[in-house]
């Protein structure tokens, strides 16, 4: 048997205990808006200094607190999970009697996506299967690259322009899509989608695929999220022009219930459930 040669504070930083400690840490944090010291940081969470600066300091290094020499702070990184996190709960509560809705009507699989500009990503938040059954099925929580597919262009079509840009410039289009992609053929469809505020495929992620995709805004304009359908290429075929129209409708209806959300006191933390009629 191989010794434990980890110190006290080494070993109080690892494990459950540890996870509890980060999370009570977020906690006290999230009532000081000014910050706390490390001392007060100690007395709060009951904890030596010593195993907090082994918590603290990667914390720091990863841009989830801010220290300025004297107090910790929560920094950017942990807002920018929390907003993902906020949108992945509330999203799904307001949009999924619309996509259910959607699915009744086309017959397809309704999905609900949301970028992740850090890792040039998207995820699919929430899904309602088509009552055919032959149809399209993933699970919740699938990621893929933005280029990838119908919504995935949606959303980088109306992410901020300057982030759009370097991601274009510097992307990787080498994917096993049916339809080869090149940079061009991508910035022109991007053109579209903002141009038509609904965008469409048939065979390109893969053969006998297709979808249709349009943006979700939230309160001031913002596009948090895609409503998206998906199947056979030969439904599509024949309903495309229905199937077009009834998604932009949806995503209209699901704009105005995201934005009337967010733009209360709890931003979606209580929001209604859609109705729908």
């Amino acid at each position: 048997m191989k010794a434990n040669l980890q110190t006290p504070a080494a070993r109080e930083s690892s494990g459950p205990r540890s996870l509890e400690r980060l999370l009570a840490l977020f906690d006290v944090l999230s009532t000081a808006p000014n910050g706390s010291s490390l001392a007060e940081l100690s007395t709060l969470l009951g904890s030596p200094k010593s195993s907090l600066l082994n918590v603290l300091r990667p914390l720091v290094s990863e841009g989830f607190l801010v220290h300025d020499g004297n107090t910790y702070r929560l920094g950017p990184a942990i807002f920018r999970l929390a907003s993902r996190v906020l949108h992945a709960w509330y999203l799904p509560r307001v949009m999924r009697p619309l996509m259910q809705q959607l699915a009744r009507q086309t017959g397809e699989s309704v999905m609900l996506s949301v970028s992740d500009v850090e890792k040039a990503s998207m995820i699919y938040v929430d899904i309602v299967n088509g009552p055919h059954p032959v149809r399209y099925q993933i699970p919740v929580g699938t990621v893929r690259p933005l280029f990838a597919s119908t919504a995935g262009r949606v959303l980088l079509a109306h992410s901020e322009a300057q982030w759009r840009r370097q991601y274009l410039a510097g992307v990787d289009l080498d994917a096993a899509l049916a339809t080869p992609l090149s940079k061009a053929a991508l910035k022109k469809e991007i053109e579209q989608i903002q141009a038509q505020g609904i965008a469409w495929s048939m065979d390109v992620y893969m053969t006998g695929l297709s979808a249709v995709a349009a943006p979700l805004f939230g309160d001031g304009g913002r596009c948090v999220a895609c409503l998206n359908i998906a199947g056979p290429t030969d439904r599509f075929r024949t309903h495309l022009e229905r199937f077009r129209d009834l998604v932009k409708a949806a995503a209209g209806k699901g704009s105005k219930l995201i934005a009337a959300a967010e733009a209360s006191p709890a931003a979606g933390a209580a929001a209604p459930l859609a109705r729908v009629s």
